[in-house]
């Protein structure tokens, strides 16, 4: 009887010990953490050409943002000092007030206001073309922003499907077909695709906020357009 106790004393002690040894063992095992930075170091050489693309949609998009913006200021006070000149005949006075704007309303204007004299048909084709070319300025580089929105997602695509080649080659040869060695890879080859959509959607946001801005303009440049057409025909009617 007391053989039996001293045993199970003694098994009892060795789970203890088991017990402790493996509570230290956990409480120093570091906490394992992903980090932004080393998670753009994992993503492989796919993720420079996805960061080329990045800093180029962005510079893109601020630089035709504030220029369209610019473009778009309310021009309703060049309108009002036109209309005044013309009505006081002072035509000389209209287009210095035009050049001065340095606007693509104002060049527009000053254009139809240099082709006085002429029929009204040639007045609009003047400003026709000059608006046609303002609009061209505007929308430079736009379609840019629209290819990085379509290329950069395909870009991480192509790291995902590199890293999934690399990780089944490297199985076929150390024939160690496990969890952990397919999803420790796996997880860091996803990174090229999150980082290639993220900056895709980025881009095909800022294409269309560029595009819209850029109708919302047109449509007021034809708006004051037409108006200057009505103003130049009233001493006429």
């Amino acid at each position: 009887m007391t053989l039996l106790f001293l045993q199970a004393t003694d098994t009892a002690n060795k789970l203890l010990d088991t017990a402790k040894h493996a509570g230290v063992q956990l409480a120093q095992a570091p906490d394992q953490e992903i980090h932004f930075g080393d998670l753009i170091i994992k993503g492989g050489w796919v993720m420079i050409p996805i960061g080329i693309l990045a800093v180029l949609g962005l510079v893109i998009f601020f630089e035709r943002y504030f220029t369209i913006r610019k473009a778009s200021k309310n021009e309703s006070n060049l309108m009002i000092q036109v209309r005044s000149s013309i009505h006081t005949g002072n035509l000389e006075s209209a287009i210095a007030i035009c050049r001065n704007s340095n606007t693509p309303l104002g060049r527009m204007l000053q254009k139809g206001l240099l082709r006085i004299g002429r029929p009204i048909k040639d007045i609009e084709g003047a400003i026709e073309n000059v608006g046609k070319l303002e609009v061209a300025k505007l929308e430079k580089n736009i379609g840019i922003l629209g290819i990085v929105a379509g290329i950069a997602p395909m870009f991480g695509f192509l790291g995902t499907i590199i890293g999934v080649i690399k990780i089944f080659f490297d199985i076929s040869k150390t024939d160690n077909f496990s969890i952990g060695v397919v999803s420790g890879g796996l997880y860091v080859k996803m990174i090229t695709s999150a980082a290639g959509l993220t900056v895709g959607i980025v881009a095909y946001v800022g294409y269309h906020i560029l595009n819209m801005m850029v109708e919302r303009l047109i449509l007021n440049l034809e708006t004051d357009a037409i108006e200057f057409i009505d103003l130049l025909e009233e001493p006429s009617k």
